[in-house]
């Protein structure tokens, strides 16, 4: 069985989707669509930058999760690719958005108007310069959680883990003093950590005032049951009521993203292939640290070539992976499923 995984904030880039926007109309029409929705040039963002707009929280937000949706309805209405095939969709952080959408739980015109709120709420819950993010590599979680534990044994500063991604690659989000004094605490153990660049401490109860904020405008928004069971990044576990959907949803804002349990709990469940639906590769490379035996596959798109021949009858889709596994489609049939080649994950 299939799981299909859409990518959150970090896995944006100046001229993703290019390939699509200029081989389908459908997609042209979607971007559009999103500049008109959002009053603003999101279009001319995504394809010619600058990159230091597009990575601004309230934009670089509702861009990826046009860029996610545009590669999903192009695979579903071009290529004919079969949602009955699938058990479950997953998005990392804002890519739980992207989930949402596509599995027809919410409306792409309503996402975009969350994500965008979203994206300004997290950005000024918190004056800038009083909260940062540390990502931790090659420590085991439990480990963290005691190196946290130690450094606020003296303190009331806020310092929680935000994201559990795979093995050996967590991120903790607080209050820039004790982030700062867990990162010195790290190097004296000789343990990696890297100091992220953003601009708010996402993920952690620094981010309360965003909380309220979306509370009000999810519930204040129309659900419907997905078509497909959602895994949500607060509890790791799938459903399918939008009601409950919506609770979570907004307790992400200020929840640990549990991704590491969410796809082990998909592989126990069935689940052998991941395929990961928007720009990039982020998610494919962490299935490869968190599980072995299961097949993951991204579509990248500044990779990908889009050549559409006229062909007699019978034509078919030819992809063919290159050496870092992402798939490049030479020949586009329309109306028929990508057989995309798997990158065997161990």
């Amino acid at each position: 069985m299939k799981a299909l995984l859409f990518p959150g904030q970090g896995s944006q880039s100046v001229g993703m989707c290019r390939d699509f926007y200029d081989k389908f109309d459908r997609v042209k029409k979607l971007f559009q669509n999103a500049d008109d929705i959002l009053n603003i040039k999101l279009s001319n963002l995504i394809l010619k930058g600058p990159q230091d707009q597009l990575k601004l929280t309230e934009n670089t937000q509702p861009a990826i999760l046009l860029v996610s949706y545009s590669i999903f309805i192009i695979m579903k209405e071009e290529y004919g690719f079969n949602l009955n095939s699938c058990k479950y969709f997953a998005g990392h952080s804002l890519g739980e958005y992207s989930a949402l959408v596509c599995s027809g739980s919410l409306k792409f015109d309503d996402a975009l108007k969350l994500v965008k709120l979203r994206g300004k709420a997290m950005q000024e819950s918190v004056p800038v310069g009083k909260g940062a993010m540390l990502a931790i590599l090659g420590s085991e979680i439990s480990e963290i959680e005691k190196n946290i534990e130690e450094i606020k044994k003296d303190s009331n500063l806020i310092c929680e883990i935000a994201n559990d991604n795979a093995d050996g690659q967590v991120i903790v989000s607080g209050e820039i003093e004790i982030i700062e004094k867990l990162k010195n605490f790290l190097k004296s153990k000789k343990i990696k950590s890297i100091l992220l660049p953003v601009s708010a401490p996402f993920h952690s109860s620094m981010m309360k005032d965003a909380e309220k904020i979306m509370f009000e405008k999810i519930m204040n928004t129309n659900f419907l049951n997905p078509q497909i069971e959602i895994i949500s990044n607060v509890d790791a576990k799938p459903n399918k009521d939008k009601d409950i959907i919506k609770k979570l949803l907004v307790d992400q804002i200020c929840s640990r993203v549990r991704w590491r349990e969410s796809i082990l709990n998909m592989k126990k469940s069935g689940i052998n292939e991941y395929i990961e639906i928007g720009p990039g590769k982020v998610l494919s490379g962490m299935i490869k640290r968190i599980t072995k035996n299961v097949d993951s596959k991204n579509i990248k798109i500044a990779r990908m070539m889009l050549r559409i021949e006229n062909q007699a009858l019978n034509p078919k889709l030819s992809c063919i992976p290159d050496k870092s596994g992402n798939i490049n489609i030479q020949i586009i049939t329309p109306k028929k499923c990508a057989e995309m080649v798997p990158t065997k994950n161990g």
